[in-house]
């Protein structure tokens, strides 16, 4: 309880220097919201209407320490504010409706690519040098290599434009009233969900297939192992019971802090496809300076990140008791 709550304050402590460079950095981007908006009609806009829209849309004008303290107040209380670009919608709701369908693409990807790295990297370091390790190795890392937004847009072209095989944007069939309990719908939504989920996952297989490669590679040395073939245990399970279950510790590790880049490390593939998750919000919310949405996205980014870290540390320590009596 002791390691939990200092790893708990440490968070915290996190929380407010995010949340602190979270109001500073909108802030130093060049334009105001309210004058993009108003662009185009400057000159039937008074001077009075400006102020009453930047007072409605809870945009202060004041010192920019009466600034922070209305921010950090809304983010205490949750209550970001109203978006300019989608007015009259709240941040809540714009996030919500795209949160979802980031911890979709995000979680399933890096769930797929977790479990299919580790089983490579496993087999892998047992056949060290086999002609297996030799291509599987290698190749996954070349993969790897290739920049997301070269793999999406190959994807997009070949799959969705050329062959036709796959839709080549949105979540869903425009039109479509979204109805989870309908099988009729989530089918289309897995069928939109093939190319982007695809290219997320397949560019990540290799960090986790050298990660449990070399995990697995400094334990296959190890006496216990040694003894477990000296008993004539079965290969399965001297691989999967004894060296495996070690080497995963530091792969779940990699696991946690994967899933909280992920949510808002997939806004090239969510623009590329159209995908309204955080990502495309992200980007939409810089181009219009909305500053209300830009703070709550990057906030909700930045949870997601010490939360997975928080877990990490609490599994790490579960699953491995040497770290009980440190912690």
């Amino acid at each position: 309880m002791g390691f939990f709550l200092r790893r708990l304050a440490f968070y915290f402590i996190a929380l407010l220097f995010a949340a602190t460079l979270n109001f500073i950095i909108p802030r130093a981007m060049p334009g105001d919201p309210i004058t993009m908006m108003f662009a185009n009609a400057t000159s039937q806009v008074t001077p009075e209407r400006i102020a009453a829209m930047k007072e409605l849309l809870g945009f202060v004008d004041g010192p920019l320490i009466v600034q922070f303290g209305m921010y950090m107040k809304s983010v205490l209380t949750w209550d970001l504010g109203i978006s300019v670009q989608f007015y009259p919608l709240t941040v809540n709701t714009v996030l919500g409706n795209a949160v979802g369908w980031s911890l979709f693409l995000a979680g399933t990807a890096v769930v797929i690519s977790f479990t299919i790295g580790s089983v490579l990297g496993i087999f892998a370091a047992w056949k060290r040098g086999s002609k297996f390790d030799t291509i599987m190795s290698p190749g996954m890392l070349v993969i790897q290599a290739v920049p997301q937004v070269v793999t999406a847009m190959l994807l997009l072209f070949v799959f969705a434009i050329t062959l036709k095989w796959f839709p080549t944007s949105y979540a869903y069939t425009p039109g479509v009233t979204p109805d989870w309990t309908s099988w009729t719908f989530l089918k289309d939504v897995a069928y939109h969900a093939v190319l982007p989920l695809f290219g997320a996952t397949i560019v990540q297989i290799g960090g986790f297939l050298i990660a449990m490669r070399n995990n697995m590679i400094n334990l296959l040395g190890e006496d216990y192992i040694t003894m477990a073939k000296g008993k004539g245990l079965s290969e399965n399970r001297v691989v999967f019971n004894y060296a495996a279950r070690n080497a995963m510790l530091p792969s779940v590790t990699a696991l946690s802090m994967s899933l909280g880049m992920a949510i808002g490390g997939q806004m090239i593939i969510e623009i590329i496809f159209n995908y309204p998750g955080l990502g495309t919000v992200l980007l939409n919310a810089i181009n219009a300076r909305d500053y209300q949405v830009l703070q709550g996205q990057l906030l909700v980014m930045t949870l997601f990140m010490l939360f997975f870290n928080l877990l990490a540390d609490m599994l790490y320590v579960l699953l491995d008791p040497r770290l009980r009596k440190g912690a």
